[in-house]
């Protein structure tokens, strides 16, 4: 467990200066930014589960419709 509260203590150190630098040359609070960034990941990693999703399906369909042909080592 030590290990664990280093490694969030070096990246709320390290991690979090971007949100404070970035808000000050913006000029607004810092938890609007962090709010910002973490409401932005829930769509993004949503966004590539879909993606993932219909490329299945697509190549599923793509298979499907696709004739097979006998390979040359069939004859």
């Amino acid at each position: 467990m030590l290990k664990i509260d280093k490694i969030r203590l070096a990246l709320e150190k390290y991690g979090l200066n971007v949100s404070y630098r970035l808000a000050g040359k913006l000029g607004i609070p810092v938890r609007r930014i962090q709010l910002f960034f973490m409401y932005l990941s829930f769509p993004t990693l949503g966004l590539s589960f879909i993606l993932y999703i219909f490329l299945a399906f697509v190549i599923r369909i793509k298979d499907t419709f696709r004739k097979k042909r006998p390979s040359v080592f069939d004859l």
